[in-house]
Parts: structure tokens; C-alpha cells; sequence
């Protein structure tokens, strides 16, 4: 019988060298594609320094954190360049009228076409940071799925590409939803490569975690146009 993971594997911190890539600049904004392994803000370790929010700066030292992303997902990261941006962004973010969507591969065959997953969610304070659904204390979270298409891995275990659009956006949502969707007892659904949730072979399934945050949609700060960035997954 399945045993849902309760400690994260072993981390240990080696960003990718790569320069950072800018998909769009404008007065007001700074679009970047964060790639899978690098953290979006500096850790408390001091080899913990490396992060995209140090990296932006370094290049443009006006940059302003708007929102964050998992070390291990990669995809849309957008900054602002003024305070006036940054909190006009913020607001967005807050109140729900941005506008996100994720692709990720996913351990299994999903039953149906297309669902919403509705669980709450709460940090799992034994084994921090990860989260685990609770009907008591979990804050609301919803996240719609599409099947995008169904594979097959070279052992012939299937595998279901997604495309995720999270209505709230709760730490580890997308992860642990996924998790969830499946039948428990044979590993639910977790995302390919997860370090935290998926079982031994959808860990090493995948070298990287197979999320990818492939569009994000805002109102522009300056007119409030709605627009669109998208960067293609990798994977």
C-alpha cells in the first residue's frame, strides 16, 4: 500500500549558471523566465544568497518582488520597476484578477478530460514547508485541470500532461491537489521529479520537477490594458 511522503528528500542547493533570461521590459514591469532550480528570494543559509530577485537586481537595482515561485518550478516570474507598479501588481495578485496557467506532467492516467479540484489547504507543521489538505483549518483552494495529452514512460508506466489553472494560489497548491486526485493507494498523481509529494518512481521519473508556469495575464500598471506573457515549457 501507497505511504503519502511526510519529510521533504534532501536538499542541497546548486542553481543553475545560466544567465537570466528577460522575455519583456517596459517603464513599469520586468518579465523574466525563472528557470527550475534557482530561488526566487535569498534563503537564511549564506550559500542561500543566489536567488532571481538577487540576480534581477544586479541588473536592474529597481527591481520590486511582486510574487514568488518554487525553487524547483520554473516559468513566467514578472517584477515591477516603480512603487507604484509593484503595488498595483500586488493588488492583482490579491484579489484574483491575474490570470495563470501551468503545464506539468503528471504519475498516472487521469480519469475524465477536464475537472476542478476544490481541497483546502494548511501548512503540515510537523514537516514544514510542506502542506496537506484539511477540512478543519485549510484555507479555501481551487485549481482547474485540462488533459492536454496522454504518455508514456520508457518502462510503460503512463503519465498525463496537464494544463493547470489555479483559481487561489496557496504554497504547494498545484502539488499537493495533484497529489490528491488520484487513487491514494496506488501513489495519487503526483508531478513527475517532486521532491516533496511523489512517490520513489515519479521522482525519478523526471530529472527536474515538471511544472512550468507557462502564461500569466495582468492588467499593465500604466492604463491597465490587459496583456499576456507567455514562455514556453521545456519539457
Amino acid at each position: 500500500m501507497y505511504t503519502r511522503p511526510t519529510k521533504p528528500k534532501a536538499f542541497s542547493y546548486a542553481p543553475p549558471s545560466e544567465p537570466l533570461k528577460i522575455l519583456h521590459e517596459d517603464d513599469a514591469l520586468l518579465v523574466f523566465s525563472k528557470p527550475s532550480g534557482l530561488l526566487s528570494v535569498p534563503g537564511r543559509a549564506e550559500d542561500h544568497a543566489d536567488c532571481l530577485q538577487a540576480r534581477a537586481a544586479a541588473l536592474y537595482p529597481e527591481s520590486l518582488l511582486v510574487h514568488r515561485l518554487d525553487l524547483e518550478t520554473s516559468g513566467i516570474f514578472i517584477m515591477a520597476r516603480t512603487k507604484e507598479a509593484q503595488s498595483h501588481l500586488g493588488k492583482q495578485f490579491e484579489r484574483r484578477k491575474t490570470a495563470k496557467t501551468y503545464i506539468a506532467r503528471i504519475w498516472g492516467d487521469v480519469e475524465g478530460e477536464e475537472g476542478l479540484i476544490d481541497l483546502p489547504l494548511r501548512c503540515d507543521w510537523e514537516n514544514r514547508p510542506m502542506q496537506m489538505v484539511c477540512y478543519e483549518h485549510g484555507r479555501p483552494s481551487q485549481t482547474h485541470w485540462t488533459v492536454l495529452a496522454r504518455e508514456t514512460l520508457p518502462d510503460g508506466s503512463p503519465v498525463t500532461r496537464l494544463e493547470l489553472n489555479p483559481i487561489t494560489g496557496r504554497s504547494h497548491q498545484l502539488r499537493v491537489h495533484l497529489l490528491e486526485l488520484g487513487n491514494k493507494e496506488q501513489g495519487g498523481h503526483p508531478i513527475l521529479g517532486d521532491d516533496f509529494y511523489a512517490h520513489e518512481r515519479a521522482h525519478k521519473a523526471a530529472p527536474r520537477l515538471q511544472l512550468h508556469a507557462e502564461k500569466l495575464t495582468i492588467h499593465h500598471p500604466n492604463g491597465g490594458e490587459r496583456i499576456s506573457f507567455i514562455d514556453p515549457c521545456p519539457f
